[in-house]
């Protein structure tokens, strides 16, 4: 009984440590990797995505160079769930949302006034090395544009 009991204990406090432990594969620092990038002139260019805990929540920093030419700094605050979250700092965007598809793989929405701006993907590779992000949406004279952004983890 005694030797059941400690099994029971031991086999607990390993499945506790491994949910503790389980971080997402998103989280972290990531750095634009131009040369596999696939970024349409004129278009901004995100340049270090850093991806946090915030409380029970997740934050995304983005910095880079806007479409005019100047830094951009943008960030959200929210949860991978699917709901919308205001985002600051970004002319194109004022909400955006992100939606597990399976471990590795986000959809992302974003919105302005109400109205989607932008669609995607985010992507961590299967070794946690790389992630790719392919945004589909239109510039402010309602060209469409399609991006792809990699970045290498820091």
């Amino acid at each position: 009984m005694k030797i059941r009991k400690i099994f029971l204990t031991v086999g607990a406090l390993f499945a506790v440590v491994a949910v503790c432990f389980a971080a997402d594969v998103n989280m972290g620092t990531w750095k634009l990797n131009e040369a596999k990038s696939k970024i349409s002139p004129g278009a901004p260019k995100n340049t270090m995505v850093v991806i946090a805990a915030a409380g029970d929540s997740v934050k995304v920093t983005v910095d880079g160079i806007g479409a005019n030419g100047k830094p951009a700094h943008n960030e959200w605050t929210g949860k991978f769930d699917g709901n919308d979250y205001p985002l600051t700092g970004d002319p194109a965007a004022d909400m955006r949302a992100y939606k597990p598809v399976n471990d590795h793989t986000l959809a992302l929405t974003e919105k302005k006034g109400g109205k989607i701006t932008n669609t995607g993907r985010v992507v961590v590779s299967a070794d946690g090395k790389n992630r790719t992000v392919t945004v589909s949406g239109a510039d402010a004279n309602g060209k469409k544009t399609s991006i792809t952004f990699v970045y290498d983890r820091q």
